[in-house]
């Protein structure tokens, strides 16, 4: 019987991650083209929303850093019902328990996603900064372990990895062992709202295929 072994302890760093899971990153221009290709455009209701957003995450911001649930309820939530993700044909599902066998069979990862999975297509993890300079790629090795545990191996999954300031997306294909990132959004830019992009991002990945 395998040995059962929680995620969060089992992935401690991106090496370990690449190792135990079987992945590599990969720099190929055309693997990941999702994150700023074809996006589509915004309407200015939509970007009028995603304003209130941004205005809002600094206002919680100015007090120090935001607790992970207070970023799900005033960021992840209404961004969910901006793009209409709660409704069908999407399916949410929230804290979900995950299972990935590795090493043969040998081990097996478990642990639960902070985070919703949208039909196994698009995960969400959201994770807290317990402080000002934490990254979101300290969370990716764990988020990775999740991504692969997504049921389905014949088509590529996507994730976003979120603190509520910074966002980051990730595409993983199972078959080839192969991940890649996108760029850093983040809200504290002073010239730009890049919520738009993401929201942008989430769009295009959603409109893939039928889910």
């Amino acid at each position: 019987m395998p040995e059962s072994v929680g995620i969060a302890k089992a992935i401690t760093n991106l090496n370990v991650a690449h190792e135990r899971l079987s992945l590599s990153p990969t720099n190929e221009p055309n693997f990941f083209t999702e994150w700023w290709q074809d996006l589509p455009e915004l309407t200015e209701e939509e970007k009028q929303a995603l304003n209130r957003l941004k205005n809002r995450y600094l206002y919680y911001a100015a007090d120090g850093f935001v607790l992970e649930g207070t970023v799900s309820i005033i960021i992840l939530s209404p961004l969910l019902e901006l793009l209409g993700l709660c409704d069908s044909p999407f399916k949410i599902r929230g804290e979900k328990f995950v299972k990935v066998e590795i090493e043969n069979g040998n081990t097996e990862l478990e642990g639960f996603i902070d985070a919703l999975v949208i039909k196994d297509l698009f995960w969400v993890v959201l994770i807290e900064a317990k402080q000002y300079g934490f990254s979101v790629l300290q969370a990716l090795p764990q988020a990775l372990a999740y991504i692969v545990a997504n049921p389905n191996l014949e088509t590529p999954v996507f994730g976003l990895i979120m603190t509520g300031e910074d966002y980051i997306f990730v595409k993983l294909n199972q078959q080839l062992g192969q991940y890649a990132l996108s760029r850093k959004f983040t809200l504290v830019n002073p010239q730009e709202n890049e919520l738009y992009e993401v929201v942008r991002v989430i769009k295009r990945i959603m409109s893939l295929r039928d889910v």
